[in-house]
């Protein structure tokens, strides 16, 4: 019996060992400053982190402890928001301004020390403050424990493809500037891969991105959209891909020729080398949702495009280029985002709840509210009035004198309200474009207004897009969890047929979701974190003007459950 107790413990141990030698704890230091570079004939003042454009990529495996340290030597506040790491247990590491912290005056550096718990795959660190997310961001590379494997073959080579958008501008001006007017941001001037805008911009021949493959080899292409504002279609001439994942989770293989991918989501495709040598273009222009719905929601329709360049081609090849899909292909965009499954029984995989104790049914989209001070609002419709997003009529405010995370802790009141409602206050036909002819549908209360759940409760959200000003796709991104998307149509929801659309073995896992223009999609997630999380709409744009909301998950029943004290340097307000 002794020797028998001996070898139980010995084998604890030994696996106790394996876990422990398996995670490592990475430093890092971030340095936020002014960085001056070129692109579409200017040379113009960004802010970067460590001088790079992108930023630095975070190459993790599971399991890891990060330590960041960041220095703010720009002129602006900031924070950085590790976009999709589920925070579990360190939520004042979560970044978002105002919600789990207040931003890291210029001169000031806070740390952010946080675990990458039970996620492989891709994600990706960006600022929380103002339009700033438009040059300071980075890859999250997240691989497997070391001696654990992928679920699919060993590629050759792993490749970050970061999609994002570039303007001729000082980006925390044009935001400014929106909100001052009352109106959305200015369209950006050229979207960008790997930060370059690719030859069909001025003055952009040499500043393409380029990637050099083996013919036959098979290479993992972690792609991120860090667009502002746009969701993008992006295409490799000639290739097909498998997506393998999608924001650090893992899907059944889903072979495509075409990948779209809204602001905040991730896609890790395999790409086989399998084309005769020579040169393709890779390409990404925007999905502009609104544009077929007779609204004429401004976008940029211009195109960026890098190229695949095989080993042995010769340099005078013009490199064949795909066809680009119209900007209004929502089929297009719909089928991509509703055929993608989660990998059942592979890493991390996690079955959908069963029992729900808290359903919401949530309206998204934007609205209208009083002009601002000393601003005519002449020059559109309705005359007067300026633009504002809502959730459920609520545009949501950020709190200004102590983040939500840090009134939750220390039991402030006056912060914010637990009063935000569970279904619609009005009931409308949604997505009904005759709806803006209603005016008092169009403006809504400003509050700071959020839910509170219970610890480990089941959480399921429907999410309405209304037609109110015009119809859109909204992506929209949770802080915190990993939520499953059970359905997408298009249309009002109706609970009577719609529930029973429902995928309720192997629905995609995401953070960030693209609701579909005048549709709805439903998410259900558990609530075992404990913190303040934010929810909002991944365009900056109408994040700015309220389209947003928060929850308060409360404390546990034990120590490990409950949120813990916030760090000594944590930035005051």
């Amino acid at each position: 019996m002794g020797r028998l107790v001996f070898l139980f413990a010995s084998s604890l141990l030994l696996m106790v060992a394996a876990t422990t030698v398996s995670a490592a704890i990475l430093e890092h230091s971030f340095y936020v400053k002014n960085l001056t570079v070129t692109r579409l004939c200017n040379r113009q003042v960004i802010t970067a982190v460590n001088d790079s454009f992108p930023g630095p990529s975070l190459r993790v495996r599971e399991g890891d402890k990060l330590i960041i340290h960041v220095f703010n030597m720009s002129p602006y506040k900031i924070t950085i928001h590790w976009h999709g790491v589920s925070q579990l247990m360190s939520a004042w590491s979560d970044g978002p301004e105002m919600i789990t912290q207040c931003a890291i005056r210029p001169g000031n550096n806070y740390t952010y020390n946080y675990r990458i718990t039970k996620q492989e795959g891709t994600l990706f660190w960006h600022a929380h403050s103002s339009f700033l997310r438009a040059t300071v961001h980075g890859a999250i590379i997240i691989h497997p424990r070391a001696r654990h494997s992928y679920p699919f073959p060993k590629p050759y080579r792993e490749v970050p493809i970061l999609l994002g958008e570039w303007w001729n501008a000082n980006v925390v001006d044009v935001e400014n500037q929106a909100l001052a007017l009352g109106i959305g941001p200015n369209i950006s001037n050229a979207y960008t891969i790997n930060g370059w805008p690719g030859d069909l911009y001025p003055c952009s021949q040499n500043q393409m991105y380029k990637h050099r493959v083996e013919q036959g080899k098979t290479y993992l292409l972690r792609i991120i959209n860090a667009a502002v504002n746009s969701h993008l279609f992006y295409k490799i001439a000639n290739h097909n891909m498998t997506v393998v994942a999608v924001d650090a989770r893992y899907t059944n293989p889903y072979v495509t020729d075409i990948v779209v991918i809204s602001p905040g989501q991730t896609v890790d495709v395999l790409l086989t080398a399998d084309q005769p040598v020579g040169s393709y273009y890779m390409t990404a222009n925007n999905y502009a949702s609104g544009s077929g719905t007779g609204v004429g929601v401004p976008f940029n329709p211009t195109t960026t495009r890098g190229v695949i360049i095989y080993q042995g081609a010769r340099s005078s090849t013009t490199p064949l280029m795909p066809v680009v899909p119209a900007f209004n292909d929502t089929p297009t965009a719909h089928k991509f985002f509703t055929e993608l499954t989660s990998l059942v029984g592979g890493p991390h995989w996690v079955p959908v709840p069963l029992n729900v104790d808290h359903k919401m049914f949530v309206t998204i989209g934007m609205g209208l509210d009083v002009c601002p001070p000393n601003v005519s609002c002449q020059d559109r419709p309705p005359v007067g009035a300026a633009l504002s997003g809502n959730m459920n009529n609520v545009s949501f405010v950020l709190p200004t004198m102590l983040s939500l995370l840090q009134a939750f802790f220390f039991n402030v009141g006056g912060v914010y309200t637990t009063d935000f409602p569970a279904n619609p206050p009005v009931q409308f036909n949604f997505t009904n474009p005759s709806i803006n002819a209603d005016l008092p549908l169009l403006f809504a209360p400003k509050r700071t207004s959020i839910t509170k759940v219970k610890f480990n409760s089941t959480m399921e959200m429907v999410l309405q897009n209304t037609a109110l000003i015009g119809a859109e796709n909204h992506p929209m991104h949770l802080h915190g969890f990993d939520f499953h998307v059970l359905a997408q149509g298009f249309g009002n929801f109706n609970p009577a047929t719609d529930t029973l659309k429902y995928n309720l073995f192997n629905p995609q896992m995401r953070n960030t979701v693209s609701v579909p223009v005048a549709g709805w999609a439903v998410i259900r997630f558990v609530a075992n974190n404990p913190g303040a999380w934010f929810m909002h709409c991944h365009f900056d744009g109408h994040n700015s003007l309220g389209l947003s909301t928060a929850f308060i998950v409360e404390n546990g029943p034990t120590p490990e459950t409950t949120l813990p004290s916030p760090p000594p340097d944590l930035p005051e307000c």
